[in-house]
């Protein structure tokens, strides 16, 4: 049997190279979405046949028209259907009947307006699966392919925009016109331009996957109001970047968290909607983009220019600040200056006037014409030392910007080295602007926008081959006790495991867990302290209590057995006054670990990227600090070392100021050993182990408290 995904492959390649077209739902009055889209696909001189279909007229734009698609006697790769949302399932039956497998639904009153139109969508989904069509929305601007030999503008845009190789999806027809706009400004081409709309049936997954084999593409972008399944996208990047090479920037709506449910764990309240997407994208090797700005100065550094080899760039600049400006900004953004040659610099202080700087940044000086930038460039793109050059201008009285400009793409032709500019200003330096981005220089309105998109560029290309990551199999696993364990709590409605039990379902996973007794006695708790050695810790296990410390039912460093039988006797009396209902199955004895750095691991549920895993400082100030790192599982050694070096406070497990290196291999596997849990075992919703007790390198570490949250629903 033929997949979903398959039939999607095969008929997307009709939705973007169509032979012939019909616009079902089409009309004469100009200004109305279903003329428009018919004057776009006539305008873009589309290579096919069109067919407009209409109840009512037997001619639009001078092509004759059918009052029923099944009437057209040729045969119809793609429908566009523009007819009011109540009856266009009629008009796809008629499409399925018609043998056509390819349709882009513009129309709108589906999922987006909430009742009947949920049905209506429903209704269309089920009769394109009937006849294995695909459909791009609906609710959508549509399509368009700059390609020579399609160049199909199936879509209601005020213009077709440059052919490019820059691919853009979007879920927003209203944020694709203004991309469009804002690309057309600035010389910024498409190979292809989807808006994807509601994605009741094609997906944003299935067009990552077109992209990633579409030839004209070099880059992808991507605008998304929601991730409805985030375990896909992830793949799908990673299939994307790891088999093509082709770098993907998203661009994200929703990073405020109003109206979040409150969550029961540390990791449930810190782990909101936007800082998952972060970890995910960052974890498939999806570059993120604050703004549409951004978005474009990082795709045109990849689209127009080879990716530098090294981070060794050459700054050229007629003006010292702006050079001093740009500096800082590469060394913040992990680039480094390049040091010239000796030879280079021979060839800089014989040329350039003896108030110009030589060494790296070279000031040209303000007085500088395209002679002088020209002697500034060779001699940078000769040096080995330099595999990138910025070239900053600021528009002086006598400064020939046009000509400067031209000299920048003339020069830089000759080389396999990119080159960057940024002509500061705004109307002055207009036209110069609009000679580079014809010729395909990146310009940047700032230099520090520069140099985080060729910051970002180099990265990317240093780190893609490593975005497919192998998790680590460990073979001393006991899944079938954890599972049980849940699922006997589950069957019992138990909402909350009490820490000894959360303890066992630990241990079955190999995490680091202390030898431990449960007491129902002062006598018994004496004895059990004498066994695993003082100092103790005992602690109230009642599946009522979730915060043992808020109803005093913890007691630290007891130091001998009257201690011990008086900590008993003093936890049982703090639950009973503050919490008299709690049913309390009895004291848990452990071990006090006395020294080490505490610290936080978490398991927490989203709902599109299922399992996700938080490290962070421990103890109580997790929540005041939120100085934490997530990751969506499986979780692999590479991935859990960038979890712990991401958070501010990893120089202190590094032996900051003095103090003993902790044991951080210890905590890596610890996090891979929790991401393991937590696809083995859907029935935990949400835990924390905090703290987690990291002794010295090579030492290890111990869990000193752990709070499992079960999903009652799940086994």
């Amino acid at each position: 049997m033929t997949s979903k995904t398959e039939i999607h492959k095969k008929n997307l390649e009709k939705i973007f190279y169509p032979e012939s077209v019909a616009i079902i739902g089409a009309n004469k009055v100009r200004g109305t979405v279903p003329y428009d889209i018919i004057a776009n696909i006539l305008k873009a001189d589309f290579n096919g046949i069109v067919f407009p279909v209409s109840p009512r007229e037997k001619f639009i734009a001078g092509i004759k028209s059918y009052q029923y698609v099944v009437d057209i006697e040729d045969p119809v790769d793609l429908a566009i259907l523009v007819f009011p949302s109540s009856v266009c399932h009629m008009a796809l039956e008629q499409c399925g009947q018609k043998g056509i497998k390819s349709a882009i639904i513009i129309s709108a009153g589906f999922k987006e307006v909430g009742g009947e139109g949920i049905e209506r969508e429903k209704q269309i989904k089920a009769i394109a699966d009937k006849y294995d069509m695909s459909f791009i929305g609906p609710n959508c601007l549509g399509v368009i392919n700059t390609d020579p030999s399609s160049r199909i503008n199936a879509s209601f845009a005020r213009k077709m925009p440059e052919e490019g190789s820059i691919g853009f999806l979007s879920q927003s027809g209203a944020l694709c016109t203004a991309v469009l706009d804002y690309a057309q400004a600035k010389h910024i081409g498409f190979s292809k331009f989807i808006s994807f709309g509601n994605k009741a049936d094609i997906s944003e997954i299935d067009l990552l996957y077109y992209l990633k084999d579409d030839p004209k593409t070099k880059v992808i972008l991507m605008y998304l109001e929601e991730v409805s399944d985030g375990i896909a996208l992830m793949k799908a990047a990673q299939d994307v970047i790891s088999k093509s090479g082709k770098p993907i920037l998203v661009l994200k709506s929703g990073r405020t968290s109003e109206g979040a449910s409150a969550a029961a764990s540390h990791t449930g309240s810190l782990a909101g909607s936007d800082e998952i997407c972060d970890a995910a994208f960052k974890q498939a090797g999806i570059i993120r983009c604050s703004n549409i700005e951004e978005m474009f100065n990082i795709a045109i550094a990849f689209a127009y220019q080879p990716p530098p080899k090294t981070n060794s760039i050459a700054i050229i600049t007629n003006a010292g600040g702006p050079g001093v400006l740009t500096t800082d900004a590469a060394i913040h953004d992990g680039l480094k200056l390049a040091v010239f040659s000796d030879e280079t610099t021979a060839i800089l202080k014989k040329n350039l006037p003896k108030t110009a700087n030589i060494k790296n940044p070279v000031d040209v000086i303000g007085d500088a014409r395209a002679d002088r930038y020209n002697i500034a460039l060779t001699s940078a793109f000769n040096d080995p030392a330099v595999d990138a050059v910025f070239v900053i201008l600021t528009p002086q009285s006598m400064t020939d910007i046009d000509l400067i400009a031209r000299e920048v793409a003339k020069v830089s032709s000759h080389y396999k080295k990119p080159v960057y500019a940024s002509f500061m200003g705004e109307a002055d330096v207009k036209e110069g602007i609009d000679v580079l981005q014809r010729n395909k220089i990146p310009h940047y309105s700032l230099p520090e926008s520069m140099s985080k998109a060729v910051a970002t560029v180099y990265k990317f290309n240093q780190e893609k081959h490593d975005i497919v990551k192998k998790e680590r199999i460990f073979n001393d696993l006991k899944p079938e006790i954890a599972k049980a364990i849940l699922n006997n709590a589950i069957a019992e409605n138990v909402g909350y495991l009490t820490e000894e039990t959360a303890l066992k379902v630990l241990e079955a996973y190999g995490l680091p867990v202390l030898e431990s007794y449960l007491a129902n006695t002062s006598a018994e708790a004496a004895q059990y302290a004498e066994k695993i050695g003082f100092p103790a810790v005992m602690k109230v296990m009642s599946e009522d209590i979730i915060h043992k410390f808020d109803v005093g039912g913890v007691v630290l460093n007891i130091q001998d057995t009257e201690d011990a039988k008086t900590a008993y006797e003093t936890i049982l009396k703090n639950v009973q006054v503050k919490q008299p209902d709690a049913k309390v199955k009895g004291v848990l004895v452990t071990k006090m670990v006395s020294s080490g750095q505490e610290v936080i691991l978490g398991l927490k549920r989203d709902p599109s990227f299922n399992s996700v895993i938080m490290f962070g400082l421990g103890g109580i100030f997790v929540e005041i600090f939120k100085d934490v790192s997530f990751r969506i599982a499986p979780v692999d050694e590479i991935s859990a070392k960038a979890m712990i070096n991401e958070i501010k406070s990893s120089a202190i497990l590094r032996g900051a100021r003095g103090k003993a290196v902790s044991d951080i291999q210890s905590i890596v596997e610890s996090i891979m050993r929790l991401s393991k849990l937590a696809t083995d075992c859907p029935q935990i919703k949400e835990l924390d182990i905090n703290p987690l007790i990291v002794l010295e390198e090579g030492k290890g570490c111990y869990i000193a408290d752990a709070k499992i949250m079960l999903s009652i629903n799940s086994k």
